[in-house]
């Protein structure tokens, strides 16, 4: 796989063709079954001693590079937290439709309101870090020249669901039902809604 050269944080311009494959090969060495921020912080530093000012990345990136891969990435050191929600967070992110990014919400969504009722700070600031990663790999693959445009277009349109959810989880989901039903929206991906209506 060709590596890829949307990483849209670095502060430099054009980035590293091989900092992808620099990031995978930092993993493979540190060899874990799962990656917690203690690990992308490694990875992070170790691109610095290598490249310099130019292995200058973001955790966000190191981490969707990480999965993009199939690893594993636990969000949170906290023994209290850890692992209780694991399998919940786990599926959160895989979003390859508009009604997946849908769902993903819904979960999410529950979750925060569950962590809120529970008094959980903690869990509900993951489930927060979680809603802002969906929204940056979104934004991500949409500036990708590599994916078909209309999947570019969704991602697009996915990344400001994330951020509106980010900004007003209270008014989202009615916020989403009008937003489906305009124009706009239907002219741009109502062919892709109809393949998958009851």
């Amino acid at each position: 796989m060709k590596p890829d050269h949307s990483d849209e944080h670095e502060h430099h311009e054009g980035g590293s063709p091989t900092k992808k494959a620099m990031i995978l090969e930092a993993a493979e060495a540190l060899g874990k079954p799962r990656f917690t921020p203690a690990e992308i912080e490694q990875i992070r530093r170790k691109l610095i001693s290598q490249l310099g000012e130019k292995g200058k990345t973001s955790s966000d990136y190191v981490v969707s590079v990480l999965e993009e891969a199939g690893h594993r990435v636990v969000w949170s050191t906290k023994s209290d937290t850890e692992g209780l929600y694991e399998e919940e967070f786990s599926d959160l992110l895989h979003f390859s439709t508009l009604e997946e990014a849908e769902m993903s919400l819904v979960r999410l969504d529950e979750l925060f309101r569950k962590f809120t009722r529970d008094h959980e700070p903690a869990a509900i600031e993951r489930t927060r870090e979680i809603a802002r990663l969906g929204r940056r790999r979104a934004e991500m693959i949409s500036r990708n020249s590599k994916v078909d445009p209309k999947k570019r277009a969704e991602k697009e349109e996915i990344a400001h669901w994330f951020a509106i959810w980010l900004e007003t989880p209270d008014a989202f989901f009615d916020w989403i039902e009008v937003r489906k039903q305009s124009a706009e929206f239907l002219k741009k991906f109502g062919d892709a809604l109809g393949d998958v209506a009851p």
